[in-house]
């Protein structure tokens, strides 16, 4: 999995282009990104290709407040319980997970990245 970075961005019209085309100038190519707001704040979980040093760079010089994290990919059953069962076993065994996407869905199974 690649390295995963969450962003808090100012919720504006244009603000995750502008980032985006930052990191495309870097040549830093964006795997996967998941974007959700709330108030005057948008949160993108982004996952890059590349090293954390030019995409921390490119966040420190716009500003933008973030954190980094590793993210893990698993596969698990594509049913209504089974995203609750991993929670839940996780947890009890005193990991705690910060955000969590799916990646995919193909053939009764789910693709999860576990950060």
């Amino acid at each position: 999995m690649s390295q995963q970075f969450e962003v808090q961005l100012p919720n504006r019209p244009g603000e995750l282009a502008h980032l985006a085309k930052a990191l495309c100038a870097r040549g830093i190519k964006i795997v996967q990104v998941h974007q959700t707001t709330a108030g005057d704040l948008t949160c993108a979980e982004i996952y890059t290709d590349c090293c954390d040093d030019d995409t921390t760079e490119v966040l420190r010089g716009m500003g933008y407040t973030f954190v980094m994290g590793s993210a893990v990919s698993v596969e698990i059953e594509d049913t209504p319980c089974a995203f609750g069962e991993v929670s839940d076993k996780l947890t009890r065994a005193g990991i705690r997970m910060k955000s969590c996407c799916v990646l995919g869905r193909a053939n009764g199974m789910a693709t999860w990245a576990l950060s």
